[in-house]
């Protein structure tokens, strides 16, 4: 056999351009340089505020129907209905949000408008209630502010 002789080499690997880079990391198994994936706390803090939203509402729509029931059941229907799509709507959006699917964010909405008419149901009603719930309707309208916040959809997408 005869033998190569060896000779350094001219050639200079390429550089790969940064995503590239980061996409190849993640490809084989490396951990992507921090900055380049977005976070999930947008997404995990809107599904969090969504929750408590959805305690608060249900235990004010509970007690709208308890205390009203007697004077106005087609009121209490009414609040009932709209608990009842507001829980669909809010528990399905919180789970589609996690599972990284953007119509989460839509149902999340959508429930947090519900829970708005809801309280503003009270608010109609001249209800007496505690001063803490007529502070709870930003809880619903937080939750879409996180739910819509930029990194939240940046996560989604990742």
């Amino acid at each position: 056999m005869p033998v190569v002789p060896e000779s350094p080499t001219t050639q200079l690997p390429r550089q790969s351009a940064p995503d590239q880079g980061a996409t190849s990391a993640v490809r084989h198994g490396l951990a992507a340089p921090p900055g380049h994936e977005p976070s999930g706390r947008t997404a995990v803090a809107a599904s969090a505020v969504a929750i408590v939203s959805g305690w608060a509402t249900s235990v004010v729509a509970t007690d709208l129907i308890a205390g009203w029931w007697r004077t106005d059941r087609l009121f209490c229907i009414a609040v009932a209905f709209l608990a009842l799509v507001f829980a669909i709507t809010t528990i399905s959006g919180v789970i589609m949000l996690l599972q990284h699917r953007p119509l989460g964010r839509y149902l999340i909405a959508a429930g947090a408008v519900v829970a708005v008419l809801t309280y503003g149901g009270v608010f109609i009603a001249g209800a007496r209630v505690a001063w803490i719930v007529y502070t709870l309707w930003l809880l619903p309208v937080a939750s879409v502010a996180l739910a819509f916040h930029p990194q939240t959809k940046r996560w989604l997408h990742a």
